[in-house]
Parts: C-alpha cells; structure tokens; sequence
C-alpha cells in the first residue's frame, strides 16, 4: 500500500489514518519563525462525515487507503436501504440510507451516481455536481413577480427544497447544484 509524507499532502488527496479513509478538506504549510516546517489539515472521515485537524511534521507518513470509486445505477430505495447496480456486472448493492446521507435528496431513480467502496465494503455515493429536477409544488406567480432577486420555494420531484426565483414556474426542470443546494438555471427543454 502507498504511504504519503508531509511533503506529498495537498488538499482532496484521500488518506488513510487508523484504518479510517479521510479526505484533506483544508491544508496549510506552516513554517514558524523558529523551528522546522509542518503542515496542518483538516481531514473529513468518509465513514461518519466527522472532521478533524491534523499535524504532520517532516518524517511523518500516512497510508493511502484502499478505495474504489464505481459508477453505479441507482434504482430504488426500499425503506432502510438505497439499491444500486453495477451496470456492467448487473451486481445489486445495498446501502443504507446513513450511509447515502445528503446525497439521496438529489437521486431519481435510473440515475448515475459514483459509489464509493471502502476494502470492498460500499461507504458512501457522490451524485453529479449538477442534477436537472422538475418542479412539483411551489407558489403561484402574482403580476410583477417576474423581476428581481425575491426568491420562494420549491419541491422537486426528489423531495428536496431549494429557493427559486418567483419567475420558475410548478413543472418546469431546473438545474441544481448539489454541493451548495441552490437553484442555477432553468433546463434547457
């Protein structure tokens, strides 16, 4: 298994600390006025979603962990557990919708969606940074609501809520950005 040193560490790089995969969400080099250079991180656990800060100094080491990304098909929730199947192998896997987490507010069914494999065991799922979702219930426009930076909400047809403008329409697909959870544009039809 590869081993990263302090000089190897940079922000998104996955590493492996107690036999627990992290992601470096935040790094800086520190050299103090006095004393040898080091490097403090901010690791995000891809098991509990927990972040925590780290300092490494020179001749410290940490192990790359054993991780594979598959993209997968989603195809149902079935109450406790999200069912994905490799489109390849038409391999079924289960996961639990702990373990899913915020991403499943942005899934439809048939949707692609990255999972994430931890020694084989299926840890987590990375929608796409951009899912196009129709409208399905949000307030009626009123004349001279077509202008302006008012906003109002809006149920997708995943469940979620996210602020629109009052322009958008009950019905209409829009494009959303997962990661901040806001409305970017109407969908090209």
């Amino acid at each position: 298994m590869a081993s990263y040193s302090m000089g190897d560490l940079k922000k998104g790089l996955k590493i492996e600390i107690d036999g627990i995969p992290f992601k470096i969400v935040e790094y800086q080099h520190v050299k103090p006025g006095k004393g040898p250079a080091f490097v403090r991180i901010k690791i995000k656990s891809f098991i509990d979603g927990k972040v925590l800060e780290k300092t490494f100094h020179a001749g410290d080491k940490c192990e790359a962990p054993n991780l594979e990304d598959k993209t997968m098909q989603y195809l149902y929730d079935d109450g406790e557990n999200c069912q994905f199947m490799d489109t390849q192998t038409y391999e079924q896997v289960a996961i639990s919708d702990d373990d899913v987490g915020e991403a499943k507010k942005w899934m439809l069914d048939g949707m692609m969606v990255d999972v994430l494999f931890h020694n084989g065991k299926a840890i987590g799922v990375e929608v796409p940074q951009v899912v196009e979702l129709k409208i399905i219930e949000t307030a009626p426009n009123f004349k001279g609501d077509t202008q302006g930076s008012n906003k109002k909400p809006a149920t997708l047809e995943t469940g979620a809520v996210v602020q629109i403008p009052f322009h958008v329409l009950e019905g209409e697909v829009i494009r959303v950005d997962t990661v901040r959870g806001e409305y970017i544009e109407r969908a090209n039809k």
